[in-house]
């Protein structure tokens, strides 16, 4: 028997108020006592949940401060990407992760406070710019499989996963100009909007840009 749609709603918002309630106390603590000194019993009971709930959710301690918010596009989003007609595989790779991050956590506060932690903690340091790295990895991957539904090839061009690197590399340079503007408050208006103006920004270069 299905799930009425509301019921399935009202789900939704309780596990997105949980996610955001232990996500909260875990970097307060962290930034409080040290990410070290912080432990999973110690989340729970400032969250008041349970160990089983938070190992629900994240799977460890280091998830708590690592994943969050870090959602990556679904495969309608990606299977759109690669069949997109667009003119410019940069300012369409850049809608992809946009649209994907602002469906995120909007909350400026924990945003600073989670990377103000990371940044001060080695261990978390290490551990998101690998999680980077594997996420760039991914947009290589999507922007090749779109290189090829176009027909090109590494017959026809060899440098042709250099030039998807180097689009990745472009884009996620964008992004954090974005979240940089974001985070310091030389934006009024809301991180959608920011990202929709950036998103903006860049149709009008790569439409105006002429490549040798």
């Amino acid at each position: 028997m299905s799930v009425p749609v509301q019921e399935e709603t009202l789900r939704a918002r309780k596990r997105t108020a949980t996610l955001l309630t232990i996500r909260t106390a875990a970097i307060e603590l962290g930034l409080e006592k040290g990410y070290e000194n912080v432990t999973v019993e110690m989340i729970c009971e400032a969250s008041m949940v349970s160990q089983r709930t938070f190992f629900n959710y994240f799977g460890s301690k280091e998830g708590v401060f690592v994943t969050a918010g870090k959602n990556m596009p679904s495969p309608e989003q990606v299977h759109g990407f690669v069949e997109g007609t667009g003119s410019s595989v940069f300012g369409d790779l850049f809608s992809l992760i946009a649209d994907t991050m602002v469906d995120g956590d909007p909350n400026l506060k924990l945003f600073r406070s989670r990377h103000q932690l990371i940044a001060q903690t080695p261990e978390l340091l290490n551990r998101e710019k690998a999680r980077i790295s594997e996420t760039e990895e991914a947009f290589v991957g999507y922007v090749m499989a779109r290189y090829h539904f176009q027909g090109r090839d590494v017959s026809s061009t060899p440098d042709l996963e250099d030039e998807a690197r180097m689009v990745v590399a472009l884009v996620s340079g964008a992004m954090r100009y974005a979240m940089q503007k974001w985070v310091a408050g030389n934006f009024t208006a809301t991180r959608t909007e920011l990202v929709r103006s950036v998103s903006a920004l860049i149709q009008r270069v790569t439409a105006n840009e002429h490549w040798p």
